[in-house]
């Protein structure tokens, strides 16, 4: 009956449209009226959740990714739109920055508008991945802090690499099978400026990974210096952004991080009273109780997952779930780094699947087709990040290998 309380109340508050947070908290307070908990006790947890060092690297991560993108330095080609737009972590973020640019161009050249919004929302998966990405920071959090930020983001490497080769491929064979316009070869007197005009961007990343890797920064120091670096470069070499502008950035970036820090602490409250009613010990009696075979597992998660995250966003669905599968997860030998890419991966699909996928809708409104238009040609794309999904979750060394080489 406890559980019922907590995930039931959880449930109709969001069935009444209340906010993720909002929810997580007030279910919390809900079912610690229920055990008798003093309020208190549960306040405390929710303010302890926001006091953490390592949680500064979020705020940072977010301002970096927002300067790039209004200085214009997201735009220099594909790949840099992508690496960028990582940082921000969010694939909603992602959709709205880059689709408003990408979609029209690919109109533009000829491509048919349903097909540049499904390159471009699905695209914005893989962004999820490939470091840094605070999902990373966010999903350690989750865990306890028990697992490293560093792996987490080097894991995330050959995932994302092989997300997006999967991706291209289809790509190609719809382009061609289709006779999708060419786009003219780029002049070799022009590779050389536009290597140059993307490297002070790709930089952001090196100073980032590479200045944790060496030791020099921890995952926040890093962040900071890369928010110093992106700020330098805006201002003062593409000089393309208004000073004047700044206040407004900073508005939206305090909004944001305002929400994703609101929404770890009411989460940390939920997961104390997860604890205190010990649905983590019960969940993993109950998937031993189906199989303890880890590989029937991954797959229960993985469809359980994939229907979930139609319906929240991917941030909330990891400090929930996180604490729930851990235990299961230890209990069958599978390593955590592994599983926090499983669960992004996964997370991310769900985020652009009906009946609600948040970078689903948003997607379609900058691209200016209905759901129902854009769902009926995704098929093809489900099944190829799918098969990327199985990848990942069945062949643990796509995640692992990395990680394992700096140790």
């Amino acid at each position: 009956m406890d559980i019922l309380v907590l995930l039931g109340s959880f449930t109709l508050l969001c069935a009444l449209a209340v906010p993720v947070a909002y929810a997580l908290g007030l279910s919390a307070l809900i079912a610690a009226l229920w055990v008798d908990l003093p309020l208190e006790a549960v306040m405390l947890k929710i303010s302890d959740g926001t006091d953490d060092f390592a949680l500064l690297a979020i705020p940072f991560f977010v301002l970096a990714g927002a300067i790039m993108a209004e200085g214009g330095m997201a735009i220099v080609n594909i790949l840099a739109s992508t690496l960028f737009g990582c940082i921000s972590g969010s694939s909603v973020a992602d959709t709205a920055s880059i689709g408003s640019v990408m979609i029209p161009q690919m109109i533009k050249q000829g491509y048919p508008r349903i097909f540049a919004t499904n390159v471009t929302i699905c695209g914005s998966v893989q962004a999820l991945m490939i470091p840094p990405s605070h999902n990373a920071v966010i999903y350690s959090v989750a865990a306890g802090g028990t697992i490293s930020v560093a792996s987490l983001f080097l894991a995330g490497i050959l995932p994302g690499l092989l997300f997006g080769a999967c991706l291209i491929g289809l790509v190609l064979w719809t382009a061609h099978k289709r006779s999708f316009p060419v786009s003219e070869p780029t002049p070799l007197k022009d590779v050389p400026r536009i290597v140059r005009e993307a490297l002070w961007g790709l930089v952001t990343v090196i100073i980032i990974m590479g200045g944790i890797l060496s030791g020099v920064f921890t995952p926040t120091e890093s962040a900071a210096v890369a928010c110093i670096y992106a700020f330098l470069v805006t201002f003062l070499v593409y000089r393309d952004y208004k000073w004047r502008d700044l206040p407004h950035l900073i508005h939206r970036v305090i909004k944001t991080v305002a929400m994703v820090m609101m929404l770890i602490g009411f989460s940390v409250g939920f997961g104390y009273m997860m604890a205190i009613m010990q649905i983590p010990a019960k969940v993993t009696l109950f998937f031993l109780g189906i199989s303890e075979n880890k590989y029937v597992f991954l797959l229960l998660v993985n469809i359980l997952l994939l229907l979930l995250g139609t319906f929240m966003d991917l941030a909330p669905m990891l400090l929930i779930c996180t604490p729930i599968f851990l235990p299961v997860i230890l209990k069958l030998g599978i390593d955590p780094v592994h599983f926090g890419m499983i669960m992004i991966l996964n997370l991310g699909i769900g985020l652009i699947t009906p009946p609600v996928g948040p970078t689903l809708f948003v997607g379609c409104a900058i691209g200016k087709v209905t759901m129902e238009e854009v769902s009926k040609e995704l098929w093809p794309f489900y099944g190829a990040m799918c098969f990327a999904l199985l990848l990942v979750t069945y062949i643990p060394a796509i995640s692992l290998w990395i990680p394992g080489l700096v140790k």
